[in-house]
């Protein structure tokens, strides 16, 4: 880098908040701003993480006085890492021993190994980050970093996903492929979060597609691996595998376009991963119609997936989702038949309520994921229908379906505590949605006629 962009970049690390207010502070040893947020600030961004060194664990005091707030530690014992939150602002403070060369050396991509020395007004790159940034490259210093952390192959795919034109080296690519196995070393909550961030990613479909390409999408998720060979062995173009793949390319326009907030994206990202792992268990042809079948796939997929999230430590809340919309994720095709009717929108949304638009953005991936992109007459139908199911879920928003009887209604009739309640009022709601049943008097009514001798 020539020394004009050079004294530009310095100009603009300087330029920032946090900067200015670290360099009114009275440190005793030296002070270093490392890491991404000198990628972030050569890119032309505003980083909201910043990651300092320090030669003296005592100039931690300093920087909470500077900002008004107490340190927390980050980790394991031994510790050196501590993090202090202001507002929206992350600052990690390491302290170091050796030279700040020496850290830069242990640290995983080239882009992510440039220090800006505070005192002397200078910037640090041994590892010619600059370089790698001008060419847009995520390089790794040497294989070794991915074994002292192998997180850092799946964080290689993030920045992948995440940086815009930027490829990953070569060498990296092979040196991922053959390390992939490591990965199984990382804590699985760890592994989870590099994974939410390539999904909800500007690019998912590149970041799946690296996953692919190094392997490491099998390690986690081996069933994907039969469905990749099953489509090659019965000569699937756009089969169950590679329509997958194909169908995070429409996951951030669409997601944008149902107005879907990050959280509720990752839960479509999730469940379009897995809709179809159970298809390579449920493949049957039917030789007399030439047709092939994958009944009741959605029921395997959900056990599949159930697995996989449970090994990752995905939350209650979050696994309920994701198999919810794997469950239903076929439910919007059946209904875009011309003899659809009203009634099986309403019960479609009263069924999913607030999953709707997530299973709207699901439906939109997967039909272009199929049709390899291209608009026909089918894709206007399910389109078209789209916008039915998402009109009544806005008019299901604006007057919810009300609870007609609960639990102890019935128990006021004369039913005992059980299952058979449960199931009354789950045919009660049925019933309701598709308009069989309309207040609750005529709840009550239906509810009385399972009565017997034996009920009360």
């Amino acid at each position: 880098m020539s020394d004009v962009l050079l004294r530009d970049l310095t100009e603009r690390i300087k330029e920032q908040a946090v900067i200015k207010k670290v360099g009114s502070g009275c440190f005793e040893g030296n002070i270093y701003l490392v890491g991404g947020a000198i990628r972030e600030i050569a890119l032309g961004s505003s980083p909201r993480d910043y990651d300092f060194i320090i030669d003296q664990e005592k100039d931690l005091k300093v920087f909470e006085v500077l900002f008004g707030a107490s340190s927390f530690v980050l980790g394991k014992k031994p510790i050196h890492t501590h993090r202090i939150i202001v507002g929206t602002l992350s600052l990690d403070i390491n302290s170091f021993e050796g030279t700040v060369e020496d850290d830069c050396r242990r640290r995983d991509f080239t882009v992510n190994a440039i220090a800006y020395d505070l005192k002397r007004d200078m910037i640090v790159d041994p590892l010619g980050g600059l370089t790698d940034l001008a060419r847009r490259t995520i390089r790794c210093p040497r294989s070794q970093v991915l074994l002292d952390d192998p997180l850092r192959m799946l964080k290689a795919v993030r920045h992948y996903a995440t940086l815009e034109n930027f490829s990953l080296d070569p060498e990296l690519i092979a040196a991922v492929t053959v390390l992939k196995g490591h990965i199984h070393e990382s804590a699985p909550e760890r592994i989870k979060s590099e994974f939410d961030q390539i999904i909800t990613s500007p690019m998912p479909h590149e970041g799946i597609k690296m996953l692919e390409e190094t392997g490491l999408l099998f390690e986690f998720i081996p069933d994907l691996e039969a469905l990749r060979k099953m489509d090659e062995e019965k000569g699937f173009a756009l089969g169950t595998y590679r329509h997958m793949v194909e169908g995070f390319r429409y996951l951030k326009k669409y997601g944008a376009l149902y107005g879907l907030p990050e959280k509720d994206l990752k839960s479509v990202g999730y469940a379009f991963l897995f809709h179809d792992l159970g298809k390579a268990v449920t493949f049957s042809y039917d030789p007399e119609k030439e047709a092939v079948h994958f009944f009741y796939h959605e029921k395997y997929s959900c056990n599949m997936a159930e697995r996989v999230m449970e090994g990752l430590r995905f939350s209650a809340h979050e696994i309920k989702a994701v198999l919810t919309l794997i469950e239903h994720h076929m439910r919007v095709f059946l209904i875009s038949g011309s003899e659809s009717t009203e009634r099986a929108v309403r019960r479609l949304v009263y069924k999913m309520g607030e999953l709707t638009p997530l299973l709207l953005v699901h439906t939109m991936c997967d039909m272009y994921g199929s049709s390899g992109g291209s608009e026909n007459e089918s894709t206007a139908r399910v389109e078209s229908r789209c916008k039915d199911v998402l009109h009544m879920y806005f008019d299901w928003k604006r007057e919810p379906l009300p609870v007609l009887v609960s639990g102890r209604d019935l128990l006021s009739l004369g039913f005992r505590a059980g299952p058979l309640v449960g199931m009354i009022l789950a045919d009660i709601r049925e019933r309701q949605i598709s308009g069989e049943i309309r207040d609750k008097g005529e709840a009550l009514e239906y509810a009385e006629s399972f009565l017997s001798p034996g009920t009360q």
